[in-house]
């Protein structure tokens, strides 16, 4: 736990709120060849992970805007005929729903904020299903610190998630940070796959 999480609320979320807007205008400044000869870097590394290749039943998301781009990886768990669950948000509950998705060129329509998600049909999977999630985030640290988009979506569904699960996040090494603001609420991972 970090200074900040001492700090009252109001202190912990201006300090995230710049942050945010920090490595999100590094990464939103990358050129796109290069954010996509990173994100194919990352993906070769997310699926040479023994905890990937070990689980059949693999959480993931689909990317947006400078995001890791997400495709080629959802492809190929698709195509190593594992279980692809990707999240679809509940607005009632304030929480992420983990849908079955066999198809993301028909299966995915647009969602809050034109993030694509699985249509209302795609059957509901519980978290309890999950052998392998892959997080989004903004920032991250070494020891596995995240710091996400500000909803608190991902934190209250990994707090469901059984702990023995990998929880791995894929980031380009200009979203690494030595140290972020921590809440009691956030979820840390349990490794960051990054380009280098």
């Amino acid at each position: 736990m970090t200074s900040s999480a001492a700090s009252s609320p109001e202190v912990l979320r201006h300090a995230k709120a710049a942050l945010r807007q920090t490595i999100l205008a590094r990464r939103d400044a990358a050129d796109v060849a290069s954010r996509n000869s990173r994100s194919q870097a990352i993906t070769q590394k997310l699926f040479a992970l023994p905890a990937y290749r070990a689980a059949h039943v693999v959480a993931a998301y689909a990317s947006f805007g400078s995001e890791f781009d997400t495709s080629e990886f959802l492809a190929n768990v698709l195509k190593d005929a594992k279980q692809l669950l990707l999240p679809r948000i509940n607005h009632a509950q304030r929480a992420l729903e983990l849908r079955h998705v066999t198809d993301p060129g028909v299966d995915l329509v647009s969602g809050v904020w034109g993030i694509r998600e699985p249509a209302e049909r795609c059957p509901i999977v519980s978290v309890t299903k999950v052998e392998f999630m892959l997080v989004p985030g903004v920032a991250f640290t070494a020891s596995g610190a995240r710091l996400g988009y500000g909803g608190g979506f991902y934190d209250r569904l990994l707090a469901s998630l059984d702990r023995r699960v990998a929880r791995v996040a894929a980031a380009f090494e200009l979203q690494m940070v030595d140290h972020l603001p921590e809440g009691s609420h956030d979820q840390r991972m349990d490794r960051v796959v990054t380009e280098q």
